[in-house]
């Protein structure tokens, strides 16, 4: 039986970590959903591909996850198991991560313009990437319950380690966790509904509280596995990448499945990746 540790609700509004009666971190660990030992379907046919595609020009106006062959990668749909392990209800909120920026253990997560452009990515400084940086090692104002973003896997693996000697999900448990046993699409079903996540579909252009959208929990009641920010697992891809799971606030239909995932360089900071911690079961 799988066994929620926690409701389901969104996330409780949390105070400036300076004015935080209780630890953060080590209360997620109360929230952490246990997924029994087992099989689960891992990969995607070639005709959810294919829709997927469809789905992502539709929603997208554009061609450009057919024409750069964004879901060609993944493996056909196929059965594997997995041991039992725990997962967080929801992603690291910025005011959990200023517990562990105050220990002095990882860096504000902070990035200036120079050093945006030099990672090549295409959200503008100003208008998309300058309203995420922290300042005075403090989480932007309004934000504390978002998730963090501008985290490296480095800082996100050292974060979960430190909150109670937790990891990094592996894409496969990632994948169980939003898929359920019979391998749902997408975390609430088989078809791509905009009213389930915070994406670039339907949504506000921004990240929002992690837990918002609780009509698109996965089988096991965890929320926001797709939609909000994509995030950190600990499986590596190709050219020396991790892989990232789930997808963003910035994303149209067809991201989010999944079987769906891309990789990111380790030391890369971005606005639309974050992470969540895991352990294995005891």
């Amino acid at each position: 039986m799988l066994i929620v540790v926690a409701g389901c609700g969104s996330a409780p509004p949390v105070s400036h970590p300076d004015t935080a009666k209780a630890p953060l971190s080590y209360a997620s660990d109360d929230g952490m959903v246990v997924i029994a030992a087992g099989r689960y379907v891992a990969g995607s046919t070639p005709e959810e591909r294919q829709v997927a595609y469809d789905d992502y020009l539709h929603t997208a106006n554009h061609d450009g996850a057919r024409e750069n062959e964004w879901f060609g990668k993944e493996q056909d749909r196929h059965i594997e198991k997995l041991p039992a392990f725990s997962i967080d209800l929801l992603p690291v909120t910025q005011a959990a991560f200023a517990e562990f920026v105050a220990t002095g253990a990882a860096p504000a997560p902070t990035i200036d313009e120079a050093a945006w452009k030099a990672q090549g990515f295409q959200q503008d400084y100003a208008t998309q990437v300058a309203r995420f940086v922290w300042k005075d090692n403090r989480p932007p104002i309004g934000r504390e319950d978002h998730p963090v973003v501008l985290v490296t896997h480095t800082e996100a693996t050292r974060y979960c380690a430190w909150r109670n000697h937790r990891r990094l999900p592996t894409a496969a448990e990632y994948e169980k966790a939003a898929r359920g046993e019979q391998g749902l699409v997408y975390p609430w079903g088989n078809v791509y509904e905009a009213s389930k996540l915070n994406s670039a579909v339907a949504g506000p252009g921004d990240t929002v509280p992690a837990g918002t959208y609780n009509d698109g929990a996965s089988p096991y009641g965890i929320l926001d596995l797709a939609g909000n920010v994509f995030q950190w697992t600990s499986t590596p891809g190709e050219a020396g990448k991790l892989l990232v799971k789930g997808s963003a606030w910035d994303d149209h239909a067809g991201v989010g499945r999944g079987a769906s995932s891309h990789g990111r360089k380790r030391e890369v900071r971005h606005v639309i990746v974050g992470f969540r911690c895991a352990a294995d079961a005891k």
